[in-house]
């Protein structure tokens, strides 16, 4: 009878729960997004033009506030604090669709951990590659979703677009390689996850969980 209370009482997810660290990261993260939203907006009526990309994204000097933030190279600072915020709390959005939605919808781990990144991935690289308007000069503050990203955002150089490609298309690999022999895809999905940092956090969880022999209830 306690095992059956217990069975009703606990909450919902994948058969291999979220280590502590990630489910707090999961949880936490999605607010995290949420107030980088409020500190964008926050510039928003402070300056007259919080992003130089987008000119156009500005209020009427009645509408603002009688301040004007300091800016840290292009942006204001809760502008930039803000993108950060994005920047460094995204991956936790896919692994608490991941830990909330994983036998709900009945979906691969490697949907949710692998492949659902390395979409956004490539969705982001190539807006940043071919849609961006960029700020002149290029600055080290450039907002940028993975390390490799921030070295052609903060330069412009193609090279390093060319290689956040060449590590998207890993992901693409390492994502059908998963579907067809999760052990194999082991290794991929690891290197896929160091190199698409911090947004590859969710394929390195799920590259230790399948190297540990972890399967949740879609794989078994």
């Amino acid at each position: 009878m306690t095992s059956n209370a217990a069975s009703r009482t606990a909450r919902p997810g994948p058969a291999d729960a979220l280590p502590r660290p990630l489910d707090r990261f999961a949880t936490y993260g999605p607010y995290g997004l949420a107030v980088g939203t409020a500190l964008c907006l926050l510039a928003l009526v402070t300056n007259p033009v919080p992003d130089p990309s987008f000119p156009w994204f500005s209020l009427p000097e009645a509408y603002r506030l009688p301040l004007a933030q300091p800016r840290i190279e292009h942006w204001p600072v809760s502008y930039t604090v803000g993108i950060w915020l994005w920047i460094a709390c995204l991956p936790s959005v896919f692994l608490r669709a991941y830990d909330a939605l994983g036998d709900r919808w009945r979906l691969s781990p490697a949907t949710w951990l692998l492949g659902l990144p390395t979409v956004a991935m490539l969705a982001l690289t190539t807006y940043c590659r071919f849609f961006w308007p960029k700020p002149d000069p290029a600055t080290w503050n450039a907002p940028s979703y993975t390390f490799v990203c921030w070295l052609y955002c903060s330069t412009y150089d193609p090279l390093w677009s060319n290689l956040a490609y060449a590590v998207a298309g890993l992901g693409v690999v390492a994502t059908i390689a998963a579907f067809r022999d999760a052990h194999r895809a082991v290794t991929a999905e690891a290197l896929f996850g160091v190199l698409a940092l911090p947004l590859g956090v969710p394929a390195l969880y799920d590259a230790s969980r399948r190297a540990s022999g972890g399967r949740s209830h879609t794989e078994r």
